[in-house]
This record gives C-alpha cells, structure tokens and sequence, in this order.
C-alpha cells in the first residue's frame, strides 16, 4: 500500500459518509474552539501551570497539545490528511485519559471528556474521512 493510500477515503453510503463529515467537523470545530483556541491565545499564562505527563516540560508539553487541539483539529474539521490528524489526536487524548485523568470517568477531575473525544478521534482513523473531503479531492474519490 502506498503512502498516499492511507489518506484515500473508503467507499462508504451516502448517510456513512454524512456521518463521517459530521463527527469530523463536530469533534474538530468543538475541540479547537473549547480547547486548542484557548492554549493558544493564552501560551504565556497558562505554560506555567500546564501538566506535564510525560514529563518533557510543561512548555514542550502545551506546545504539543496546542498542535493536537488546534492544527490537527483543523485538519480534522476540513478533512484533510484526516487519519494522521485523527492518530495525533487519539495519542492526546490517551494520553491526558490514562496519565492525566489516571482513567477515572466520575468524581471531581475525571477524564469522562478527555475518554468522549478519544473514542471519536479512533471512529474517524479507523473509518477514514468521508467522500466530503479535502483527502477525497487530493487523494482521490474512492479506496479499495
């Protein structure tokens, strides 16, 4: 399979594919605008205090969730190179699931929201794009 091969999307009905455009410009619209947008304008007050789970510095760490949440929730929203955009933002939020929310889904500081978003983020890379995409239009329209 060609590199260019996993951004092709898959053949799908047409309510799939509405479906798939839906998730993709809910969940990439909510998080960069709820999360990513709010990093970004806010770097300098918030690196201060931002968590560091991986313990890279709390500075590389934001610079690395404002990747996720805002560019690659754009890529997400527009449809284009969707299943990396959609893998990078699935390792986030693994990531802030397990290490930062210690995977607890109730009680004060669980990760309920951080374990919503992973769960759409692994739909859209296991399911692909859609035909109502950027990767339709540059990869092509259909995928074996």
């Amino acid at each position: 399979m060609k590199l260019t091969g996993l951004f092709v999307p898959g053949i799908n009905s047409s309510m799939a594919t509405l479906g798939l455009l839906v998730l993709r410009v809910w969940l990439g619209v909510a998080m960069l605008c709820n999360h990513g947008w709010d990093k970004l304008i806010h770097f300098n007050d918030t690196v201060g205090h931002f968590p560091d789970p991986l313990h890279i510095t709390p500075a590389v760490s934001l610079i690395l969730a404002i990747i996720a949440e805002f560019a690659c929730s754009a890529l997400l929203a527009v449809g284009l190179i969707t299943r990396l955009a959609a893998l990078i933002l699935a390792i986030h939020l693994a990531v802030a699931f397990v290490v930062v929310h210690k995977m607890t889904l109730t009680g004060a500081q669980n990760g309920e929201l951080a374990f919503i978003y992973l769960a759409g983020f692994v739909t859209i890379l296991l399911a692909g794009p859609g035909q109502y995409s950027a990767d339709a239009v540059i990869f092509g329209k259909t995928g074996s």
